[in-house]
């Protein structure tokens, strides 16, 4: 992160007029997606949720970056659960890309790893999808209220999970924790 940080002040200190000798404009350019980065991931670190934990395998690329939830209470107590979340260049038109990368018996996520959550979603009739006012602190936080107060078995992506649920919520409980003790740990 600070050598993005310092990239973008190089930027600014060329469109001041004190561009350091032997650089090129084109290599300082910082876009409008890493701007915006660089401000809501320091937000984003500064009210993580604390069953969250946020790692950047690389400093210098903001846009790509994982997330632990670890849930304190409900179903998937005890279990560690990783995402892969992907800002494209569009951003904050268009919302990031989120993937599960930990097996999981979930309603709303399908065991291939895609997620069904309404503010992801680009284009919404009911209009709880993706906005440019959203930011990563949103799905950060969206994405873990899928194991509490937004698990939603009425409207599932994984329509076995939800069914599993409606005929025997004690042998879906079952089920979710041998994801948690296969997967999940």
């Amino acid at each position: 992160m600070l050598t993005l940080a310092s990239k973008l002040k190089r930027e600014e200190g060329v469109r001041a007029g004190r561009t350091p000798a032997g650089s090129n404009d084109a290599s300082h350019r910082v876009s409008v997606r890493d701007r915006l980065l660089i401000k809501e991931v320091s937000e984003l670190e500064a009210n993580l949720p604390n069953t969250c934990k946020v790692t950047f395998p690389d400093e210098n690329k903001l846009y790509h970056f994982q997330l632990a939830i670890s849930p304190d209470e409900g179903y998937y107590l005890g279990g560690k659960f990783q995402f892969e979340i992907e800002v494209p260049e569009a951003y904050n038109m268009v919302p990031p890309r989120v993937k599960c990368l930990t097996r999981i018996w979930h309603p709303n996520i399908a065991e291939t790893g895609e997620i069904c959550l309404s503010l992801l979603r680009e284009h919404s009739i009911d209009g709880t999808g993706w906005a440019p006012t959203r930011t990563l602190k949103d799905v950060v936080w969206g994405l873990n209220s899928l194991f509490t107060d937004l698990l939603n078995f009425d409207d599932p992506l994984n329509i076995d999970a939800a069914e599993h649920h409606l005929r025997d919520k004690e042998d879906f409980r079952n089920k979710v924790q041998d994801f948690i003790k296969n997967y999940a740990r």
